[in-house]
């Protein structure tokens, strides 16, 4: 029996378990979609590879499994660029599977070639060239174990054309078994977990950070039992939302430069800090030397390069999150005294700090001013209501992402899908799709800003062909908006290259694809048309014209302690 290198790659892709791939054909894969023709695989015929990736990744984060794109080669791996450092920089599982000249034609700048292996270098975990099509069932095994296993992250596989056309001997070919992956010994965790236990159950202060790798690790059941045992208050970085239940009184939001005003105030007051997953990133931590100034911290991260990186440590733990978490708390059912049979009791010794946090909370809550404009926070909170946290959200990039982390309590691991690390204006859309394609019977709702949407906003045909049923809104300022309020602050109010007043009428776009299209700029208007939009059977995209100059508080100057913060309407620091 003879088998072609197109037949191989679908044999191996069936053997991970792969139902669906996000791509866009061309000359280098023409083979492999002749081939797919065949095959009982679903495809997502995106509209730029770049949100075939961004729809990979979105299908990735909400499910946990491993996204898969196919791109061509030249201008579709390179446009598939952006969408892999974003995967890179947020740890998402993806395999990039790449279209490529011929092998006897690499390296004579041939028509659609590019060193893409080159190229992605620097922002993959590792990537392949194939060329031998004896050696592509071992190198997919091998881009899936990499992809999944460790720090997750993405894998390129460059395919040239020739190797998918080979014809070779089934008998010649192997198809791998699996991969066990190598895990931290038991002595080593129970080690450091005591000395982690140790430092918990004797501090005053503690505070709990959750960061991406909880959700990554799927790790979040583990983890909100153990913050309920210990009653400790948990702030969390960006990518940590939804680690732990935002309504629970424990819950402070989110830390750092746009943090809440309390959970910056208790980072920097804590005498411990027990940090889960999280890799202290410069939106996070600010003034190194001003952070946690107080604490010994605690580090639990599976990335060894992660670990002293930053910030110095006093336990740090190599390891996934989820053993750590379920070794601790194994060690707390012997630590803590029981009640009424094998229920425990919580360990509550910590009310004076929690009385401390209820103070901040009660003099700088999480608010904002109201006017006769549509105010952006007011939009989120009403989607929170009506949707009862239970949607999956997307945004993109800027002054919408940040008012999305801090107004919709997200409850549930996994509904917050955002670009952090990276930062990448036009994720939101095709990540909404690829968390549609994953979870069809979902509410995925993408908030945008009337900027970053049009990055992307080709994918509403990718929406609409595949009666995914996405909901987008739009919060309209007529402005890049992050950018205007650094201008306004830093820059001597100079709006160069700001404003964005030649946007389309997205109503009118919306139903040049096919979509409902709605509008308004009335507040009182607000709730009607979230609940016409969430309601409308297919795609619907809500345009909200919000306040023009509204700006995201609180703020932490770049560099600055977390201290200092600048709070709305006021103009100095609050120390």
């Amino acid at each position: 029996m003879k088998l072609t290198g197109a037949q191989i790659f679908f044999q191996a892709l069936k053997m991970e378990g792969v139902d669906t791939i996000f791509g866009y054909p061309g000359g280098a894969v023409m083979d492999l979609y002749d081939e797919m023709y065949r095959q009982d695989i679903r495809h997502i015929l995106v509209r730029h590879e770049q949100g075939g990736v961004h729809a990979a990744d979105g299908y990735a984060r909400s499910t946990g499994r491993v996204g898969v794109s196919l791109v061509t080669s030249g201008p579709g791996a390179t446009n598939a660029v952006t969408g892999i450092a974003t995967a890179f920089l947020d740890s998402v599982p993806l395999v990039v599977f790449t279209g490529q000249v011929p092998t006897r034609f690499i390296g004579n700048d041939s028509f659609q070639e590019v060193d893409i292996t080159g190229i992605t270098r620097s922002c993959t975990k590792h990537n392949f060239l194939v060329r031998d099509v004896r050696q592509l069932p071992q190198t997919i095994r091998q881009a899936f174990n990499i992809a999944r296993s460790g720090r997750p992250g993405p894998v390129l596989v460059d395919l040239p054309k020739d190797v998918i056309q080979s014809v070779v001997e089934r008998a010649d070919i192997d198809f791998p078994s699996d991969v066990q992956e190598e895990l931290p010994s038991r002595k080593y965790l129970e080690m450091r977990c005591r000395e982690a236990l140790d430092l918990l159950l004797k501090a005053e202060k503690p505070l709990i950070l959750c960061g991406g790798g909880i959700l990554r690790g799927k790790a979040s059941e583990e983890f909100r039992k153990l913050v309920t045992r210990l009653n400790i208050p948990v702030t969390s970085t960006l990518m940590g939302i939804g680690s732990f239940p935002g309504h629970s009184p424990l819950w402070l939001g989110m830390v750092g430069m746009h943090g809440t005003y309390y959970a910056n105030m208790a980072v920097s007051h804590c005498d411990l800090l027990f940090a889960v997953g999280a890799r202290f990133d410069d939106r996070v931590t600010s003034k190194v030397e001003a952070f946690a100034p107080h604490a010994k911290i605690i580090h639990v991260d599976i990335d060894p390069l992660s670990l002293e990186k930053v910030v110095r440590t006093h336990v740090a733990i190599q390891s996934d999150c989820k053993p750590v978490l379920q070794l601790l708390n194994d060690m707390l059912d012997e630590a803590l005294p029981k009640r009424q049979g094998d229920q425990y009791s919580s360990y509550s010794p910590y009310s004076h700090w929690r009385e401390e946090i209820a103070r901040w909370k009660k003099k700088v809550p999480l608010s904002y001013c109201r006017n006769e404009n549509i105010k952006p926070q007011y939009v989120i909170q009403k989607l929170n209501k009506i949707t009862n946290g239970q949607a999956i959200i997307t945004t993109d990039v800027g002054q919408h992402q940040m008012w999305a982390a801090q107004f919709y309590n997200f409850d549930y691991p996994d509904t917050f899908l955002t670009s952090g690390g990276l930062g990448t204006m036009g994720y939101g859309l095709p990540a909404a799709i690829g968390a549609q394609v994953a979870h069809p019977e979902r509410l995925v709702v993408n908030i945008a800003g009337d900027g970053s949407i049009q990055m992307n906003i080709q994918e509403l045909a990718t929406a609409v062909e595949y009666d995914l049923p996405v909901k987008v809104i739009i919060l309209n300022n007529g402005y890049l908006g992050m950018v205007r309020q650094w201008q306004e602050m830093y820059y001597g109010k100079r709006y160069s290259q700001s404003g964005i007043s030649g946007c389309p009428d997205f109503v009118k776009l919306a139903a040049a694809y096919g979509a409902l299209g709605l509008r308004t700029d009335r507040p009182d208007l607000v709730e009607e048309i979230l609940r016409q939009g969430i309601a409308h059977p297919g795609v619907a995209v809500m345009d909200f014209r919000i306040e023009p100059l509204e700006g995201v508080y609180p703020m932490v100057k770049p560099g600055a302690p977390l201290t200092e913060m600048l709070l709305g309407q006021q103009t100095a620091a609050i120390m």
